[in-house]
């Protein structure tokens, strides 16, 4: 069994020039920031803050996030770096709320395929 090899963003240094410098798009749900990278692929960040709740619940929001982005991944264009906030609203809202809003966002940040668009 072979498993995809996940490009994740860990640096704190990353996350700031991307909040700094990156694009973004809000809405009630989530946060999402992107810049172009030179790596050829996405890497992908997430910010679950400590308001959002305890640890269970941001550990929710957070496997919620990752699986949207896993299934949603062939749509989005390659190379560049993403970093998800979540937001206060993700605690309650349902699945398909969190899906739709994510790719909501990353059409209007126009990380989506020509094709898709």
């Amino acid at each position: 069994m072979c498993l995809k090899v996940r490009y994740t963003l860990k640096k704190n240094s990353d996350f700031r020039r991307l909040y700094a410098k990156g694009k973004s798009a809000v809405n009630p749900y989530l946060v999402v920031y992107c810049r172009r990278n030179r790596e050829g692929v996405n890497r992908l960040g997430y910010t679950v803050s400590v308001k959002l709740g305890h640890a269970v619940v941001r550990n929710r929001v957070r496997r919620r996030l990752r699986e949207i982005y896993r299934l949603n991944a062939p749509r989005l264009k390659t190379g560049w770096d993403i970093v998800v906030v979540a937001r206060t609203r993700c605690v309650e809202a349902e699945y398909r709320q969190m899906e739709k809003a994510f790719l909501q966002l990353c059409r209007k940040l126009g990380l989506t395929r020509e094709e898709e668009a």
